[in-house]
């Protein structure tokens, strides 16, 4: 299974950032790591669909999840009010498109649902939208909205990386489940080539050399390799 995750906007986007200056890009990328983590162990491969050095255009970012034929595409958010100034709006919600696709709203239901028992927050339930990254995916696609950094109790929650992780924690939940994914088989040790072992027979032990030198002749004669081995003696 592939899966493009897309951290919304970039350190560049103009207006993207609470009251006090937290960029949204900031929220969004850290919870965008943490979900890859949590995806590692498991039989998925992940792509991301920002970067850090340019603010990859909405068209770039669904192209190239298109091309590589990803299953699913998760972009992740923080909300704001439409005045961009502290207000009373809170809770998470999270986006499927207005044609309401079936798949997408499972996952995007437990998604939901996930989050809100995981945070606590105020559930403001799954919507549709004719956003760009959900109307031009050509894979069930799904946005979430992980709380409003234009409210004052919630962009303090927004810059912790508590908070953060439990956000991955609970959209990483969420898709295992829905997908029945399977951790990784860990690759088993090695095993060394078992040790070869020798065993000897010792047939005798002579202090007259002579004797040692016939004992070993008629062995030979009967067909057993003989070495003979000399040994000090401490006095």
């Amino acid at each position: 299974m592939k899966i493009m995750i897309d951290a919304g906007h970039g350190y560049k986007t103009p207006g993207k950032s609470s009251p006090d200056g937290m960029k949204e890009y900031e929220f969004n990328r850290s919870v965008a790591e943490y979900l890859k983590d949590l995806l590692t162990n498991y039989q998925v491969n992940t792509f991301f669909a920002h970067s850090d050095i340019v603010d990859v255009p909405l068209q770039e970012r669904t192209n190239r999840a298109n091309s590589l034929h990803v299953d699913l595409y998760v972009s992740i958010h923080a909300n704001a009010a439409v005045n961009r100034g502290w207000h009373k709006a809170e809770g998470i919600e999270t986006y499927i498109h207005t044609s309401g696709p079936k798949e997408a709203l499972s996952l995007a239901t437990k998604i939901q649902n996930k989050l809100i028992a995981t945070t606590g927050l105020q559930n403001r339930g799954v919507k549709t939208a004719d956003f760009h990254v959900l109307s031009a995916t050509k894979m069930t696609a799904v946005l979430v909205e992980c709380g409003f950094m234009t409210n004052e109790k919630e962009i303090k929650l927004l810059k912790s990386d508590h908070y953060r992780k439990k956000c991955a924690q609970a959209i990483a939940e969420s898709i295992i489940s829905h997908y029945s994914l399977k951790k990784k088989l860990s690759n088993p040790a090695k095993q060394s080539d078992p040790e070869k072992i020798l065993y000897k027979v010792q047939l005798g032990a002579f202090s007259d050399k002579q004797n040692a030198a016939n004992l070993a002749t008629q062995l030979k004669r009967l067909g057993f390799e003989t070495t003979i081995i000399t040994d000090k003696q401490e006095c």
